[in-house]
């Protein structure tokens, strides 16, 4: 697939994990599309011929921080930040009951070019299967999916009675590079 053979680890120090959040309703013009980050993640990756690779993500969902929030009728504040992950935490994705996202492949196929991982997604205490597009450049791994809130059982995060609401299609991408196992 483009990387060396052999085990690897990854997490923030050797890339980026980012979530995209689009915002929906009549009230949209008010909100913000949001790019969330954890800071506090860790992966394994096994490199083999494609069905031999395999991959494992766990993220500690405490750890979550707004990066940026675009559009809207005022610029995102540090208050509006903190309400944010507030209402992420204890609204969304409950996490005192469910503190880690994790992921799991069961099947990679593909090329370095443009490979496919299916796995398992625990989100919120459920799991559901994903499919995740990616490719090689410059020796960095990158790729991403779309995940449905509501496949998981979350009811998309919604204000001003409803009329601003987050839309169910969040996206998910990442950037890594890959750091061989000792």
């Amino acid at each position: 697939m483009g990387i060396q053979p052999g085990t690897y680890t990854m997490g923030p120090e050797s890339g980026r994990l980012l979530i995209r959040t689009t915002r929906a309703g009549l009230g949209a013009k008010a909100g913000h599309d949001l790019t969330l980050e954890p800071t506090r993640w860790h992966g394994e990756a096994t490199v083999a011929d494609p069905a031999g690779s395999s991959v494992a993500v766990e993220v500690d969902v405490e750890s979550i921080e707004v990066k940026e929030g675009t559009g809207g009728i005022k610029p995102l504040s540090d208050s509006d930040r903190r309400d944010i992950v507030r209402n992420l935490r204890d609204k969304v994705l409950n996490t005192r009951e469910h503190p880690t996202i994790t992921f799991r492949s069961s099947r990679v196929d593909g090329t370095a070019e443009s490979f496919h991982v299916e796995g398992d997604l625990t989100l919120a205490g459920a799991t559901r299967t994903v499919t995740v597009e990616g490719r090689v450049v410059e020796g960095r791994v990158r790729g991403s999916t779309t995940i449905v809130q509501s496949r998981w059982g979350i009811r998309p995060y919604s204000a001003l009675f409803g009329t601003l609401r987050l839309s169910d299609e969040v996206g998910v991408e990442f950037d890594v590079g890959l750091t061989p196992d000792a």
